[in-house]
């Protein structure tokens, strides 16, 4: 008789740290976004990281105690606080999200970077401006506390779609990025809350087209581009409001395509958010609730040429991940497997061109 003993496989896993955080801000993007039933969720920071099983949300915060009490109702294993610098006197997180309005990024910010947490998740833009920008990339390198900066699209899973097929569409042609609302484009009023498209919206928008040039240079073996030479082909003032552009529109060239455009209305009764680019092989069409992608063919209308056809093989989730990935980016840092996908640098480029189109509608307008 034989006798065959069993011994079942016995798979060890390595026992994953988890990694507190607090969320300074708990408003519209901190918080409430996580309720709109017609968003992609999670939509907000605290719904984000609430999703992620290596988080414990240990912390809240907000100048506002109605808006704070809301969230603790949501919240009640977290400590709640009225001012940043009472969370870190009681707090260490590992993770500071700083989702507080753009004219509060400043203090807010260096406040929880001379604290030292082991990331700071930053909302967009970085600051009102370069020089308020400057103060907190000083403070970060002096700290050494490294910055995640929530330009939310470059972690979604159709946008990375989008850099990973922009290799297949030849040479670029042209790329055109529009951004319609019905928030002012720019007023010298707003610049101190910064309270107008260009700088609050149009963030994403430059953001999202130098992540996609830079996609294409680095297929192509060139190193990191920019969008120079702008010169505004087109500026619409507000009727009623003196002083208040509405419409905005801007060309730019950089190393990788001569053809860039960049339009911007605050005049629109619709919100809407697009990019077209052009190759000489093909092209993507990618915005909000869409993304197509096109190839060269055969053409099936006429002889002897090629027309663009629609490439069905390539398969984008239903939900882009956008948010999720953002925070999943962070604790994959935080790990040590991979470098941030949206650093201080990368903000501050973005940044640096919004000022430097500012400036120059200041110039040439008023």
């Amino acid at each position: 008789m034989q006798y065959f003993l069993y011994f079942p496989k016995i798979i060890y896993m390595e026992k994953q740290r988890k990694y507190t955080a607090a969320v300074i801000g708990t408003g519209r993007i901190g918080f409430t976004l996580g309720f709109d039933r017609k968003r992609e969720q999670p939509a907000s920071h605290t719904m984000a990281l609430r999703g992620n099983r290596r988080i414990i949300l240990e912390a809240g915060c907000d100048t506002d105690e109605q808006v704070l009490e809301r969230w603790h109702r949501f919240n009640r294993k977290a400590d709640v606080f009225s001012s940043a610098e009472a969370l870190f006197a009681a707090k260490n997180p590992d993770i500071a999200v700083i989702a507080v309005n753009e004219a509060s990024h400043l203090e807010t910010a260096v406040t929880a970077i001379k604290n030292r947490p082991r990331l700071i998740i930053l909302e967009k833009p970085v600051a009102l401006n370069m020089k308020e920008g400057g103060i907190i990339r000083s403070a970060a390198e002096k700290y050494g506390v490294p910055v995640l900066v929530n330009h939310e699209r470059r972690f979604a899973f159709d946008y990375n779609a989008a850099a990973e097929y922009i290799s297949r569409i030849g040479r670029l042609q042209s790329v055109s990025a529009r951004l319609c609302s019905s928030l002012r484009v720019y007023s010298r009023e707003s610049e101190s809350e910064g309270s107008y498209s260009l700088l609050h919206d149009g963030t994403h928008l430059v953001d999202i087209v130098l992540f996609l040039l830079n996609s294409a240079a680095t297929a192509s073996g060139i190193g990191k581009i920019t969008l120079k030479n702008p010169v505004l082909t087109d500026v619409f003032m507000d009727e009623e409001k003196s002083g208040t552009v509405r419409n905005l529109s801007v060309h730019y060239s950089s190393e990788i395509c001569s053809d860039i455009s960049v339009s911007v209305s605050g005049r629109s009764r619709f919100f809407s958010f697009e990019i077209d680019i052009l190759g000489t092989e093909g092209r993507i069409c990618i915005g909000n609730g869409f993304a197509e992608f096109y190839r060269r063919e055969e053409s099936t209308l006429y002889s002897g040429f090629y027309s663009l056809a629609p490439d069905k093989s390539v398969r984008i989730p239903r939900k882009t991940g956008y948010f999720s990935n953002m925070i999943q980016n962070a604790v994959d840092f935080l790990d040590g497997k991979c470098a941030l996908k949206s650093d201080l640098q990368t903000g501050l480029d973005t940044l640096e061109i919004l000022e430097d189109l500012r400036n120059k509608i200041v110039a040439e307008i008023f």
